[in-house]
């Protein structure tokens, strides 16, 4: 795979997040009864730079927690090649039965990791709402899944990737697209 281009830099996907945290205050009317849940990996951090905000915001904090999915994949057999999955395990800190649950992730692309984290959730407690969040929409759906937020949405085409890459695992906060060369 060849850099084709480089979509966002440290400073948009910072503008991108306030924007987010500010939505989020303004479509909840404020933040009571709300948690914060990254799926893993990036989904985690991009949730905690998204309390972070919207506590400077609001002045009160959000409850955070973070959702491994790796079991809810319905492509889990074509992923690990009869290998054992590496569960990660997921850490929320308190009951979500009757929250808003915001699910936080990098990409948005066909929706199924989306579906499985939204089934994660349900086995954990049952939400009074579950709404979505993603610093990037690339379009290709398979499931009629739709962000509530996106930091940007990015028209790709099959043989395109997107990258994120986040200082907190990768030493440098940037968004990318990249091209398949087969």
């Amino acid at each position: 795979m060849s850099q084709k281009a480089i979509v966002l830099d440290e400073q948009a996907i910072r503008r991108a997040l306030t924007r987010i945290a500010h939505e989020i205050i303004e479509r909840n009317k404020g933040i009571e009864n709300t948690v914060l849940v990254g799926i893993k990996t990036r989904g985690i951090y991009l949730a905690k730079r998204l309390a972070e905000r919207i506590k400077q915001i609001e002045g009160k904090s959000v409850m955070i927690g973070d959702l491994d999915i790796t079991l809810y994949r319905d492509d889990l057999s074509l992923k690990t090649e009869n290998k054992e999955p590496l569960v990660k395990g997921s850490d929320i800190p308190l009951d979500i039965t009757n929250q808003k649950v915001i699910l936080i992730d990098d990409v948005l692309y066909t929706g199924r990791t989306v579906r499985a984290a939204m089934d994660a959730l349900i086995d954990i407690g049952r939400p009074s709402q579950i709404q979505l969040a993603v610093l990037v929409d690339r379009g290709h759906r398979e499931l009629p899944i739709r962000a509530d937020y996106v930091g940007k949405n990015i028209p790709t085409s099959s043989s395109e990737k997107i990258v994120v890459e986040l200082n907190e695992i990768d030493e440098i906060d940037q968004v990318a697209i990249f091209e398949r060369t087969e």
